[in-house]
């Protein structure tokens, strides 16, 4: 068989009639390869195995009959876009009806007028290539549209960690937090998913835009003055209740971006509301609006005990880090009173997890400083 034969379309003819399969094989064989099946079965087997372009049926089969047949052939996702002609010689109305409810692509009486065959094989044939394009076309352009999107993801998520890197180093805090905060929050939220309270809000969508959101949590710190940032020493009082406007700053600053896109997204969102309020505390004596309860925002809480931990661990100009089991327990006594109390129940659960972050993403040389508050 030549490059040219293996070309032609592949015509699959099913009828029980030896002389039906004579005729129609004969009528075809100069523009097409054909393929004989004598019933039903063999016609599944056939196109399961096998290339086939198009198929000719006849309806009056012994055992399985055409109309089952076409149904099955629509049902296997190997024939499913295969047209089916049916060849018959029912041709009262309703006949051609129940053949189309099974999903051919058209219908023929017989006797066959070869004319009508030639054109109704082609039609149906050139909307098939015509189909079969389209979808290598649909499957390349998604192909591409998911690659662009790949990029603007990994240029978004390198804008912002630049943004919230440009933070941070002015508060000499290393990019390290961030990542490490990151992955606190993530492992929190996983863990919270299935909980009640908080299953409607984290979905898988929703703890990546978390994820992606938590390193814009101090970017308020860039309007900070140099003096209160880089002090070494606690703050005094004044200097305390200016660096509390980080978080006010770091919400307008998000807010600023909504209204220059004229409106906001779930990123934005998260962003806007971790900058904002993950200084809140429970039981309404944090800042900066003593929000409580549940009026401080999801996103937020979750903030609040990734970000105390990760304090509590880090070396601070004031202060040497605390052990992780040090640390896990100054947490439990904020159960109720800094903390919401379920976050802070599956901050219990998988304190190991934070512990193999924090182990994971070390600070080379941790003695940084952080002024979001006395932690």
């Amino acid at each position: 068989m030549n490059a040219k034969q293996t070309a032609r379309p592949v015509i699959l003819i099913v009828d029980d009639t030896p002389d039906n399969i004579t005729l129609l094989s004969s009528l075809l064989k100069d523009k097409y390869l054909t393929k004989v099946a004598k019933d039903g079965a063999t016609a599944l087997q056939i196109v399961e195995a096998s290339k086939v372009d198009l198929i000719l049926l006849d309806v009056m089969m012994p055992g399985m009959d055409g109309y089952e047949t076409c149904r099955r052939l629509k049902q296997n996702p190997a024939s499913a876009d295969v047209p089916v002609l049916f060849l018959t010689a029912k041709s009262q109305p309703e006949d051609e009806a129940l053949g189309l409810r099974a999903g051919a692509a058209d219908y023929l009486t017989k006797p066959i007028s070869p004319p009508i065959l030639f054109a109704r094989v082609a039609t149906h044939l050139k909307l098939r290539a015509a189909n079969l394009s389209l979808k290598a076309e649909n499957a390349a352009l998604e192909s591409l549209v998911q690659e662009r999107t790949g990029q603007l993801s990994l240029l978004h998520d390198a804008t912002v960690m630049a943004m919230a890197t440009m933070a941070e180093t002015r508060d000499s805090e290393t990019g390290n937090h961030i990542r490490r905060t990151q992955n606190y929050v993530a492992a929190l939220a996983r863990k919270l998913q299935n909980h009640p309270r908080f299953a409607a809000e984290l979905t898988d969508e929703n703890i990546t835009l978390l994820y992606k959101s938590v390193p814009l949590h101090d970017i308020g710190k860039a309007g900070m003055p140099e003096a209160i940032l880089l002090k070494a020493g606690k703050l005094d009082q004044d200097e305390f209740e200016i660096m509390k406007l980080h978080a006010v700053r770091g919400r307008d600053t998000i807010r600023q971006v909504e209204e220059y896109i004229g409106g906001s997204n779930g990123f934005l969102t998260y962003a806007r509301e971790i900058a904002h309020s993950h200084q809140e505390k429970w039981d309404g004596s944090g800042y900066p609006e003593k929000l409580a309860g549940e009026a401080i925002p999801l996103s937020a809480r979750l903030m609040a005990v990734a970000d105390v931990y990760d304090a509590l661990i880090s070396r601070r100009l004031y202060k040497l880090p605390y052990s992780h089991a040090e640390a896990v327990e100054i947490m439990q006594d904020g159960r109720g009173s800094h903390f919401d109390p379920d976050i802070l129940d599956a901050f219990l659960a998988i304190e190991a997890s934070f512990a193999d972050i924090a182990a994971q993403f070390r600070d080379a040389e941790n003695g940084k400083d952080e002024r979001a508050g006395e932690k």
